[in-house]
């Protein structure tokens, strides 16, 4: 029940991820809750190996690598779903940070992580 709160929630953040940043684009709901599906897979499967393979420029960054290979699986996913959209790079990169702010307050503000079951 959880797993699936979180993707709706993931979702509206996508949702609002489109409305707050330009060059970004979603359809509507379920082609939302199909992106979120699919980024999360890619983040999941994918994000670990590209971090791997950048961990020389990732470490002479301090870091902020992670903030392009964020934007580059991001700008990848809306260019491979059709109602999901993101036509530049920067926008892919701003849409990820937002999209990752986003979705970790509505799941902090919705999911009560310190209830005792």
């Amino acid at each position: 029940m959880k797993l699936l709160i979180v993707w709706i929630l993931n979702a509206l953040a996508l949702i609002a991820v489109a409305y707050f940043v330009p060059n970004i684009y979603v359809a509507s709901f379920p082609t939302a809750l199909i992106a979120a599906l699919v980024i999360g897979l890619v983040n999941m499967l994918i994000k670990p190996i590209l971090v791997l393979l950048t961990l020389p420029i990732t470490l002479l960054t301090l870091g902020l690598f992670i903030f392009v290979i964020n934007g580059l699986l991001f700008y990848g996913v809306g260019n491979w779903l059709q109602g999901f959209e993101v036509k530049t790079l920067f926008a892919g990169i701003i849409g990820a940070a937002v999209y990752s702010v986003l979705s970790w307050l509505l799941a902090a503000i919705i999911i009560d992580n310190n209830k005792e079951k």
